[in-house]
C-alpha cells in the first residue's frame, strides 16, 4: 500500500504504534487540557521555516541527555512532535535531544491560567523521566514567562516524575534567576528557605543569583545582608566574596553605597587593586567623570600600582564621555610607563575613533596591533564591522568577514557580527542571505538576532515571515521576552492595527512583563482609540 503523502510512506509496523500514541496523547493534551488564547493566536502553527537554522547540534557542548519518558516518533533521524500539541495543521521539527522539553513546554503553555492541581495532574500524564540536564531545559524555555516556570519547578521538587529525583543546586540557583528577573522576591524568599534547610543546595552561584536579583531591584539592604549570612550559609568570608558583592552594587549605579563599604571593610579586607577598580569602574558606568578622576587621584595616592585595567577602565569612560584627545593621551602614556595597551583597550580607542568618523585612523591602529603583539578579536573586527556597515563600505566589510573566517577562533564571526550585518540589510533576500552563511559558520542564533529579524520583517510589513520567525523564536525556547512584544506592540500600532496590537500587549503581561515607559504611553492612546471607535462601529451597523 502507497501513502498519498511522503511522511506516512515511511510509516512501518515498527513505528506506528508510537506515532498513534504520540497522536493520542497530544490530542488527550489539546481537548481536554484547553490552552490560553494567545495575543500571536494566528500565529500558532509553525509555517515553513525560512531560515533552517535546526538540525545539527553544537558539537562543542556535546550530546544532551535523551528522555524516554514521552514516546515521540522520529523520522530521518530527527523528531516529529504532533501538530496536535501545537494546535497548528502542521508537524514542529525539533532536535531529537529537547523532544520531551518542548512537549512540556506545550503542556505548559496551553493550561498556563488553569489551577495549578489540573496543571501538576497533567505533568503526571507525561510519565517523565527527570535529570538536571533536562530540567534546566525546561526553566530555560520559560525564562521570559516565571508562573510555569515556578508551576514546573514546584512540581519537580515535590518529587515529580517517574523515578526518585532531587533538583540540584544549578536548578535551585536557575529557578531563582527567573524569579530575580520578573522581581518575584516573595517566591524568590519561599525557594531560598528551602534551599536553607538543605545547606549542601547553597553555593557561590546561590550568592551570585541572588546579589544580582537583589541589586537590580535596588534592594541594596538585602544584597549586604546576603553578603553578611555567608558564614551562617555555609560559604567562606572572604575578599573574592566582598569583591562580588561591589561588582553588582555598582553594575547597578550603586556606586556611593560600594565605595562607602570599602572604606569600611578596609581593615577586614585590605582594598588591593582590583577591588579598586571595581569602584573605580562603578563611577564610569554611571558615567560620572568627574568621580572617577577623584578615585583615581585616590589611587594614585595610595600604596596601590594602577594596572592595565585601571588605565583601560578610565580610558573606556573618557571615551564614552567624547574626551577621546584626553583619552588618547593616557593611551600613549601607557607605553611610556612600559604597560603594554591590551586588546580590550585598542578596541576601545577604535571604536571612538569610528564614533568621530575618524576611521582611517582606526584602521591604521588595527592594522598596528599586530605589530605591537596585540592580536585582535572577534569584537575588534565587530566594532569595524558595525562603523563601515553604517557607512556602507560593504567592500571592505565583506572582506573583514572572510578574514575572520579564515582566521582563529578568538575571531570567528558571532551573533553581535551578524547582527550588524543583518542590520544593515535593505531587502529580505539579504537577510535569508546573511542568516545562511551565519548557519553555515556554526554560529547559533539568540534572542537579540530573532529580534533584529523580527522587527525588520515587521517594518517590510511581510507578515508571514514575521509569524515563521516568532514562531521559530518560540519553538527553539528563546523567546519571546520583552523586547519581541514591543516590537510587535508599536509595528501593529504603526500598520493600523491596534486590536492585535493591544492582544500582545494584554499577553505581555499575563507573563508578567513590564512595559517600557514608551509603550506604556502608546498602549494608553490604542486603548482609548479603541474605546472610542466601537460606538462608531455600532452606529455604522444600525
Amino acid at each position: 500500500m502507497r501513502f498519498k503523502f511522503p511522511l506516512w510512506r515511511k510509516i512501518t509496523r515498527q513505528n506506528f504504534q508510537p506515532i498513534f500514541e504520540l497522536g493520542f496523547r497530544s490530542n488527550l493534551i489539546k481537548y481536554l487540557l484547553p490552552h490560553t488564547p494567545g495575543s500571536h493566536r494566528r500565529f500558532s502553527g509553525v509555517s515553513d521555516q525560512i531560515h533552517h537554522f535546526r538540525g545539527r547540534e553544537d558539537p562543542n557542548l556535546g550530546p544532551r541527555p535523551r528522555n524516554h519518558g514521552v514516546h515521540h516518533p522520529q523520522v530521518d533521524g530527527r523528531t516529529r512532535v504532533s501538530n496536535s500539541v501545537a494546535d497548528s495543521d502542521e508537524s514542529i521539527d525539533v532536535l531529537r535531544d529537547d523532544q520531551s522539553a518542548v512537549y512540556v513546554q506545550n503542556v505548559l503553555k496551553f493550561r498556563r491560567d488553569k489551577p495549578v492541581e489540573e496543571i501538576e495532574r497533567a505533568l503526571n500524564l507525561c510519565g517523565l523521566v527527570l535529570t538536571d540536564d533536562f530540567v534546566l531545559n525546561v526553566l530555560g524555555r520559560h525564562r521570559s514567562d516565571w508562573k510555569p516556570a515556578f508551576i514546573f519547578f514546584n512540581w519537580v521538587s515535590k518529587g515529580g516524575g517517574e523515578d526518585e529525583y532531587s533538583p540540584g543546586s544549578v536548578i535551585y540557583n536557575e529557578i531563582l534567576d527567573i524569579l530575580g528577573k520578573f522581581r518575584r522576591f516573595d517566591e524568590v524568599d519561599e525557594v531560598f528557605v528551602e534551599m536553607s534547610q538543605r545547606k549542601e543546595l547553597i553555593n557561590e552561584g546561590t550568592y551570585s543569583v541572588l546579589l544580582n536579583r537583589y541589586a537590580a531591584a535596588h534592594k541594596v539592604e538585602e544584597a549586604i545582608g546576603i553578603f553578611h549570612k555567608r558564614q551562617e550559609l555555609g560559604l567562606e568570608m572572604n575578599l573574592v566574596a566582598f569583591q562580588s558583592l561591589l561588582m553588582w552594587l555598582c553594575r547597578y549605579k550603586h556606586v556611593e553605597v560600594a565605595e562607602t563599604l570599602l572604606h569600611s571593610k578596609k581593615h577586614e579586607f585590605h582594598p588591593d587593586i582590583k577591588t579598586r577598580n571595581i569602584v573605580l569602574n562603578g563611577w564610569c558606568i554611571l558615567g560620572n567623570v568627574h568621580e572617577a578622576k577623584r578615585f583615581w587621584r585616590e589611587i594614585i595616592e595610595s600604596k596601590c600600582e594602577p594596572d592595565i585595567y585601571t588605565y583601560g577602565t578610565l580610558i573606556n569612560s573618557l571615551t564614552k564621555k567624547g574626551k577621546l584627545g584626553t583619552a588618547l593621551k593616557l593611551f600613549r602614556a601607557m607605553w611610556g610607563r612600559g604597560l603594554k595597551p591590551d586588546v580590550v583597550i585598542c578596541n576601545c580607542i577604535i571604536d571612538a575613533l569610528c564614533f568621530k568618523k575618524r576611521i582611517p585612523e582606526a584602521l591604521e591602529i588595527f592594522s598596528e596591533m599586530n605589530e605591537r603583539g596585540c592580536v585582535p578579536n572577534v569584537a575588534t573586527y565587530n566594532t569595524l564591522i558595525k562603523h563601515l556597515c553604517k557607512i556602507r563600505r560593504m567592500e571592505k566589510v565583506n572582506e573583514l568577514l572572510d578574514e575572520m573566517e579564515k582566521g582563529k577562533e578568538s575571531c570567528w564571526p558571532n551573533s553581535v557580527t551578524f547582527s550588524y550585518l543583518v542590520g544593515s540589510s535593505r531587502e529580505p533576500e539579504e537577510v535569508t542571505v546573511l542568516l545562511q552563511r551565519m548557519e553555515r559558520s556554526g554560529c547559533k542564533m539568540t534572542i537579540d538576532t530573532y529580534n533584529l529579524v523580527l522587527r525588520l520583517y515587521m517594518d517590510w510589513d511581510i507578515q508571514e515571515r514575521v509569524k515563521s520567525t516568532w514562531n521559530e523564536m518560540e519553538q527553539m525556547g528563546l523567546g519571546p521576552d520583552r523586547r519581541s512584544y514591543t516590537i510587535m506592540i508599536h509595528g501593529l500600532y504603526e500598520k493600523g492595527r491596534k486590536e492585535d496590537g493591544l492582544r500582545y500587549f494584554r499577553e505581555m503581561t499575563l507573563k508578567g512583563m513590564m512595559l517600557e515607559p514608551r509603550t506604556e504611553k502608546l498602549v494608553n492612546g490604542m486603548k482609548s482609540n479603541c474605546k472610542k471607535g466601537k460606538p462608531k462601529e455600532d452606529n455604522k451597523g444600525e
